[in-house]
């Protein structure tokens, strides 16, 4: 199958280039974007090598709506005409036959994938609609971790950093009826924090956020998600916590080693939780639900969308950390 794909090279260099998608074979479907979302932590990591999942050139993307085009002869629960949320590319080449590593791939006019796998398809839940729904990852991401910490009713938690992971946590805990407090330097961002229902919110570059959420829980939150996989914030971060609470490592902090105060959390006698991933399929179903439902305005966090033609310069512009304005940003594959 002929595509256009965003491919990223060893240069870090984006572009809109042709390529060829194998399939579909029998067990595959094969899908024409709508959108796709993008994944800025995971992305640039990717794309910084920061963590690495395949050699260059990539195509990454791990989030996208569309409908079926093609469904393979194994197939028999999608049919040509299903709108459809999906995860990935199984495979993509270049015009020349060159392999592109698909870090999902999802950035792309087509995909082709076998639907049943742990990040494969599913059936759009009817309602949500397919721009904000192509961005269902970062909040199951969040719904995941919450679930794993299982912060209770009336509990105090902390989000250290809410941009579209920590968003999501945000609106996961106050589903939950959680009292929670938002942090970040980010002025916009927790503004988005509050319309998604977050009690408190505490700009870290203004103010003292030890003493200012002692106002709110004396001895500090019952849990803490540490959301922005900066390695300078989990002390910071931990510090937040009260003795025998919670700590959520909730970011991701690449392949290097990360270090941290021992004794904080030791005299504290804090639980630790690891979430990784956004929970499977009964945590992306329960986000895009919620989207359909109206309970999660997933739609708050979406700063831009823009056609699929600008996603180099889009990409280019985030990749040189002058996106100051930019959150959430959704990719037009029909525009």
């Amino acid at each position: 199958m002929q595509a256009q794909a965003l491919i990223c090279d060893a240069q870090q260099r984006f572009s809109l280039q042709e390529v060829v998608l194998p399939g579909p074979a029998p067990d595959q479907i094969a899908i024409r974007t709508h959108y796709t979302g993008i994944s800025r932590g995971t992305e640039f990591a990717l794309i910084r090598n920061k963590i690495s999942w395949g050699p260059y050139p990539l195509c990454t993307g791990y989030q996208g709506t569309g409908v079926v085009e093609a469904v393979g002869s194994d197939i028999t629960d999608f049919a040509v005409g299903d709108a459809v949320y999906f995860r990935c590319n199984d495979a993509m080449l270049l015009a020349d036959g060159s392999p592109v590593s698909c870090v999902s791939g999802a950035h792309c006019s087509h995909a082709v994938l076998r639907p049943h796998t742990s990040h494969g398809a599913a059936h759009m839940v009817p309602g949500a609609g397919m721009d904000v729904a192509s961005m269902f990852v970062m909040p199951a991401v969040g719904l995941y971790g919450t679930d794993l910490a299982n912060p209770r009713m009336g509990s105090v938690v902390a989000v250290y950093g809410v941009g579209l992971i920590g968003l999501g946590v945000v609106a996961a805990c106050v589903h939950r009826g959680c009292v929670a407090v938002a942090i970040d330097i980010a002025e916009k961002n927790l503004e988005i924090a509050r319309e998604l229902g977050a009690d408190y919110t505490l700009n870290s570059a203004q103010c003292d956020v030890v003493s200012e959420l002692q106002k709110i829980a004396p001895d500090g939150a019952d849990t803490v998600f540490e959301c922005t996989g900066i390695p300078a914030c989990i002390d910071p971060a931990i510090a937040l916590c009260r003795p025998f609470g919670t700590f959520v490592w909730q970011g991701n902090y690449g392949a290097e080693p990360v270090s941290m105060h021992f004794l904080p959390p030791h005299g504290k006698r804090l639980t630790m939780v690891f979430p990784c991933d956004d929970g499977m399929a009964p945590c992306r179903r329960a986000v895009v639900r919620n989207m359909a439902m109206g309970a999660l305005r997933w739609e708050k966090t979406i700063t831009h969308r823009i056609p699929y033609t600008e996603a180099p310069a889009m990409f280019d512009l985030m990749n040189r950390g002058e996106d100051r304005d930019v959150l959430g940003v959704v990719i037009n594959w029909l525009a």
